[in-house]
Parts: C-alpha cells; structure tokens; sequence
C-alpha cells in the first residue's frame, strides 16, 4: 500500500485531463472537470513524479488549468499552480503558455 496512495491524486489528473471538455461551452461540465483537476492538483505532492507518468501532449490543457487555477486568487491554490507552471515550463517551454494563452477556442 506504500506506493499506490501517492499515484491517486495523478491518476484522477490523467483521467481529468483526458476529458477535458474543452469545446463545450456548458459551464456545469467545464466546472465539475475544473473541481477534478483542483482536487487532484491540491493533492499531488510530487510535482517531478507527476510529470514523469503525464504524457506530454495533456501539457497545454494543464497550462489551461493552472491559469484558472490562479484566477481564484485563493492562496493555497495560487501557490500549487505557481509550483506546477513552474516544472511544466521547465519541460514544455514557453510555447506551452503562449499556445494556451492564444488558444480561445478550447477553454477549461
């Protein structure tokens, strides 16, 4: 049981992740995949081992959620997206923001 509680909080991300709806424009379903994703971001804790088992092509719709994240202004929350955006840069550059940024069709 020692290694299966720390893989939980990226799995339900992956999972997340992988449903994003992101060409829905039904709030109710882009709220309720957005709590998800908090959740699950809220609980990871090894930020380094979560991008080791996340594929990188979910890297742009994560950039996504980190900025809604921050756009709570919740400090807890703020703080976790602002360690995140900082690895996921790191590994994917700064196309990464600028494709989530310019991208207004696909929201989360």
């Amino acid at each position: 049981m020692c290694g299966t509680g720390r893989s939980k909080p990226v799995e339900a991300l992956k999972t997340a992740l992988e449903g994003s709806p992101l060409k829905t424009r039904d709030e109710r379903c882009k709220s309720a995949n957005w709590i998800v994703v908090h959740r699950a971001m809220m609980a990871i804790r090894d930020i380094d081992g979560m991008f080791n088992s996340l594929d990188t092509e979910y890297y742009d719709i994560l950039m996504k959620y980190l900025y809604r994240g921050l756009s709570t202004g919740d400090r807890p929350t703020c703080d976790q997206c602002l360690k995140i955006h900082e690895k996921l840069t790191e590994r994917a550059g700064l196309g990464c923001i600028l494709r989530s940024l310019a991208d207004t069709v696909n929201t989360v």
